[in-house]
């Protein structure tokens, strides 16, 4: 909720201020959201501290990278990014479990210390001139302002064809990581949880060799050639679907995992290039987090509607609306070419 109900506001936080800065600040807040559900708060409060944290500090991170780099660099650094964030997120899963199992004081005292070091690391970013300055807060102007820019990035193609595709590449992840869930116990005869969060790590793996493959092999000015990965996800998927045992699985969801990197970075650093040279690109990294949280509503919610219905079919329909969603976003992105 606080990346769609901020999205005006964040995005312009992102931009008046040094993008490290905002940062920082970010961290505090998430840094105290921990602090006080471990002194007893209660604990969707501390969420909704950590998310409002987190809704500020995206625009800023990924914001900050057109600032740092120019265009020919952009890619690899997003790649670099993503990957990186991939990996804390697999470390973060693997040491939480175990930290948690050690008792909760342990799994607070971590998640504090962490992010008392993120806050502290931020300080060593380079202080960069704000993009766009505010005179005053102003949330209708401001609000005014996020519409203005969020038609202004629809009618740019590069920024429309950013939009769309890391849309549908983040509803695939979150409907595919509750696929999981429904579907190892039927295909694999595996009733524990710690499956289905294992082939999400090897998803995430896939993230990362696709991150990176995108950073060496995709420049701005070839940025169509990420569609090649975002079209062979829906044939992977429904391979997937009909699967029976661990091994080809796994293979499947890793390539999954390397063609959704190959083809989000790419489209991500697109994004940035085109918002900083027309509204921010903190602006527009909040509307892209508008967009992308709410794909993952409505493909989750599309899911949920789906319930009682076999679990293998679902996921091959599933693979079949993201192979003809893509296979459209291609058409189109082809027709607006010829056109310009």
């Amino acid at each position: 909720l606080p990346f769609i109900l901020l999205a005006p506001f964040v995005g312009a936080l992102a931009d008046a201020f040094p993008k490290g800065r905002v940062m920082l600040l970010a961290n505090g807040l998430k840094l105290g959201a921990a602090a006080l559900m471990a002194a007893g708060f209660n604990p969707l409060f501390c969420y909704g501290l950590a998310g409002l944290g987190a809704a500020a500090y995206s625009p800023a991170k990924y914001g900050i990278l057109s600032q740092l780099f120019g265009p020919e660099k952009l890619v690899k650094a997003n790649g670099l990014l993503e990957g990186s964030t991939i990996v804390a997120i697999l470390l973060g899963v693997v040491a939480g479990g175990w930290l948690a199992d050690q008792g909760l004081a342990w799994a607070f005292t971590g998640v504090i210390g962490v992010y008392a070091l993120a806050a502290a690391v931020n300080l060593l970013i380079p202080r960069l001139p704000p993009e766009h300055p505010l005179a005053r807060f102003d949330a209708a102007g401001l609000l005014r302002e996020f519409v203005a820019g969020l038609a202004s990035l629809w009618r740019d193609r590069d920024a429309r064809f950013s939009l769309l595709g890391t849309s549908v590449f983040w509803g695939t992840g979150s409907t595919l990581r509750l696929l999981l869930f429904a579907w190892v116990p039927v295909a694999l005869g595996v009733a524990a949880n710690q499956m289905p969060a294992n082939l999400m790590g090897v998803v995430s793996i896939g993230i990362v060799l696709g991150a990176a493959l995108a950073g060496a092999l995709v420049r701005l000015e070839t940025v169509d050639r990420a569609l090649l990965g975002g079209i062979l996800l829906g044939p992977l998927v429904i391979l997937f679907a009909q699967q029976t045992a661990l091994l080809p699985a796994v293979l499947l969801l890793a390539m999954i995992g390397a063609a959704g990197g190959y083809f989000v970075v790419p489209l991500n650093a697109l994004l940035q290039e085109r918002g900083h040279l027309s509204i921010g690109a903190g602006r527009a990294l909040a509307v892209q987090n508008l967009w992308e949280n709410l794909a993952m509503l409505g493909f989750v919610g599309a899911y949920a509607l789906l319930e009682g219905l076999p679990v293998v079919n679902v996921a091959m329909g599933f693979g079949a609306v993201v192979l003809v969603g893509i296979s459209a976003l291609a058409l189109g992105r082809r027709v607006s070419v010829n056109d310009a």
